[in-house]
């Protein structure tokens, strides 16, 4: 197992002369799990640690491997030189990004929608689409009645939760964004 485990370490020092494709085709060939992993995450860290370019443009010879059989080669991955235009859009406002992505600092608590259609799933749980042309679906079981034309709110809740409710009723139906 020491033995073993040297040249896990031995497999795992790659030189500046091993592509990664080699180094990858190295670890695979090590047959104890741990030490697999060991060698995959100092080849990690080797890659981290070099210029991207070095490691994708100098393939060269792999360093010798003695008691472990053969590494299969890797063809390399076709790579593009040409760069990639950033593609421009318009952000999007506070209201289109509402229940969509991860809380930011100028993102409300709560805002005010105007429903346009109400649907139901094969489960009961509604599925409402408003004028703005977002979509919500209900996640809970409650029973809820909504009509096109109402104007309602969505409220964030603990644990990123969204809450349905009118300000006519005392209760809420949680809900989840789908547009």
């Amino acid at each position: 197992m020491r033995s073993l485990w040297l040249l896990a370490l031995g497999l795992t020092s790659l030189s500046a002369s091993a592509s990664v494709e080699q180094g990858l085709a190295q670890c695979a060939a090590v047959q104890d799990k741990l030490d697999r992993l060991i060698c995959y995450d100092k080849l990690a860290a080797s890659v981290a640690n070099q210029p991207v370019a070095a490691t994708v443009a100098q393939p060269q010879a792999a360093a010798p491997v003695a008691a472990v059989a053969a590494p299969v080669p890797v063809a390399p991955a076709p790579v593009s030189a040409a760069p990639v235009a950033p593609v421009s859009q318009a952000a999007p406002t506070v209201e289109e990004s509402f229940g969509k992505v991860k809380k930011t600092e100028a993102e409300p608590e709560r805002i005010e929608l105007v429903i346009s259609a109400v649907d139901t799933d094969a489960y009961n749980n509604l599925k409402i689409s408003f004028t703005n042309g977002q979509v919500w679906k209900q996640t809970d079981g409650r029973k809820f009645k909504l009509k096109s034309g109402e104007s309602v709110y969505i409220e964030k809740g603990a644990l990123g939760a969204f809450y349905l409710g009118l300000d006519s009723r005392n209760t809420t139906i949680r809900v989840k964004r789908l547009k």
